[in-house]
Formats: C-alpha cells, structure tokens, sequence
C-alpha cells in the first residue's frame, strides 16, 4: 500500500547500510530513522541503562543458534529436521514464559 496524502507519514527504521538514502525513502512517503554503524555503542557509552533495539528475525535466528545440532542439519529426513526445529522453538517460547513468571 502506497501511503497517500490524507494518511499519516509512516515511520521507517533502516539498518546502517541505507545511510545516504535517506531521499529514497523521503520520496516513497516514510520517515526515515537510519542508524548509522557506531551510534548505538555510543549512546551506551554515554547512558548506561539505553537498551539496543534488535529485529525480531535478529533475536529468532540468535535463539536457534544456540540449538547446535540444528545449524549443519545431520539429519537425513525433512520431517526429523522439522520436529527438531519445533521441539527447538517450544523450548524457547517456554524459556520465555519461565523467564517472564518467575
């Protein structure tokens, strides 16, 4: 969906290798908030207690990571693989229901 003039600018957050874009994405009706590599080790430098934002594909992919067996994939069938991965993510969705209730 195209934004339109009656409806509100969307916002945008783009990593650091849209820096210099920032026309591209003015021009396609967003508002671009681009970090550039650096700022947010800075901004924890300056305030402790600022928290770094990360995607949520960034923070999946680092939970199935820890889940060793999955990541060269020795099993020989798709579906003993596929049980693997939802046993995997099982784990960590009641990890974080542990995590919130304690």
């Amino acid at each position: 969906m195209e934004p339109t003039e009656e409806t509100t600018p969307q916002n945008l957050c783009l990593d650091a290798a849209y820096v210099g874009k920032e026309d591209v994405v003015k021009a396609n009706g967003f508002i671009p908030h681009i970090r550039s590599r650096g700022e947010e080790k800075k901004l924890i430098e300056r305030e402790p207690t600022f928290k770094a934002r990360r995607w949520v594909v960034e923070l999946s992919h680092s939970w199935f990571n820890r889940f060793r067996k999955l990541i060269p994939r020795y099993e020989k069938t798709d579906l003993s693989y596929n049980a693997l991965n939802a046993l995997a993510a099982a784990m960590i969705v009641l990890n974080k229901v542990i995590f919130i209730y304690r």
